[in-house]
């Protein structure tokens, strides 16, 4: 990548399906907990259908920051300036939620208040979607080496590093947890998320057949789920959810065919891309899908940030009517409480953010 490329690349999809995932994800959270004591086996392979299918979200979100701050173009951005952006980006957002979150944990959820307890939310996230954004922390302290490196690497080169982080990070696991032997850990540095930031910049180089990209996205969901499950029938534990981990080889091959698949999505020449508010979806798509599109794409931040409040909320019935496990079969239960998640999420966040105060605040 040593020679600096025009791309184009359909980021209002991606967000929304990478959102979408995420809420998806999080829906099967009570089911989990109750079905794993009992093991009623249909109910729960359902479950674990659908957390395969939402797993692919995370890493979307990484791969698309990649593919979006990485770029050669970028390489002359002063550090200041980057990290500047960055804050007015999701700064006072986090800071906003996290006093949500906070308020929510105590006064709702009932626990205990103490100062150790807001030292550590503030330490490592005061909910549990928030350990996104210390990921996020992590690779943005990386961006400007990453820039440097991905500009001046030859192909070859970046193509090294990825294997490396696959081993690393997915491949010697697997092999280690399927065996009695394993490999200190310490032979490969380069591990842990910044693989799926670098792949979001390299893959914007790669192009594959759509036939292609279809059967192996499932092959890798449909892996993750089989491998979920014969873990829970076999080895039991801590260890059920492996292969539902976001740096298992499964998960790995169906998000990066999925990014390369929603990649494929044409970008009209003239919205090339410049920032991250300048790509559209194609023109093709029905205008009001394209509308729903763009208004979901650009409130990700604030409905990831939120989404946990009104699933939540649904589950455990403070909106009078409960939508969990007990009261409606998980097959229609979970994409159900997804879509009314995501709905009132927006109902919610887009008139907030009509209020010239809040609107930097909500994200």
């Amino acid at each position: 990548m040593n020679q600096e490329r025009e791309f184009s690349i359909p980021v209002d999809v991606i967000r929304t399906i990478a959102i979408i995932g995420v809420i998806l994800l999080h829906a099967t959270g009570d089911l989990t907990v109750q079905q794993m004591n009992q093991f009623e086996v249909f109910r729960w392979v359902t479950v674990d259908i659908y957390q395969s299918v939402g797993r692919i979200g995370v890493p979307l979100f990484l791969m698309l920051t990649g593919a979006l701050l990485l770029q050669p173009s970028k390489l002359d951005e002063p550090i200041g300036v980057f990290f500047k952006k960055r804050w007015a980006r999701i700064g006072l957002p986090i800071i906003f939620w996290g006093v949500v979150f906070f308020a929510w944990d105590f006064l709702v959820e009932h626990q205990t208040f103490t100062s150790n307890a807001v030292i550590q939310g503030i330490l490592t996230g005061p909910y549990r979607q928030f350990w996104y954004f210390y990921v996020l922390l992590g690779l943005y302290l990386l961006t400007p080496i990453l820039r440097v490196v991905m500009a001046h690497a030859g192909s070859n080169l970046i193509k090294y590093l990825l294997i490396l982080w696959l081993l690393g990070a997915s491949l010697i696991p697997v092999a280690s947890s399927l065996t009695t032997y394993y490999l200190d850990s310490n032979v490969f540095a380069f591990t842990g998320y910044a693989g799926y930031f670098i792949l979001g910049a390299y893959l914007l180089t790669v192009r594959m057949r759509r036939s292609a990209l279809l059967i192996f996205m499932s092959l890798g969901i449909a892996l993750t789920a089989i491998g979920t499950y014969a873990m829970a029938a076999t080895v039991g534990g801590v260890e059920i959810f492996f292969f539902q981990d976001y740096l298992s080889p499964t998960i790995i091959l169906a998000s990066v065919m999925l990014f390369l698949l929603l990649s494929t999505i044409q970008v009209p020449p003239s919205q090339q891309m410049v920032d991250q508010k300048e790509i559209n979806p194609t023109k093709s798509v029905h205008p009001k899908v394209r509308k729903l599109l763009s208004v979901i794409s650009q409130n990700t931040l604030p409905i990831f940030l939120f989404h946990l409040i009104i699933l939540e909320s649904l589950q455990k019935g403070y909106f009078g009517i409960a939508i969990n496990g007990n009261t409606i079969n998980s097959i229609i239960g979970v994409p159900l409480m997804t879509v009314i998640t995501l709905l009132i999420s927006l109902a919610i966040i887009i008139p907030l953010k009509k209020v010239p105060i809040l609107k930097k605040l909500i994200g």
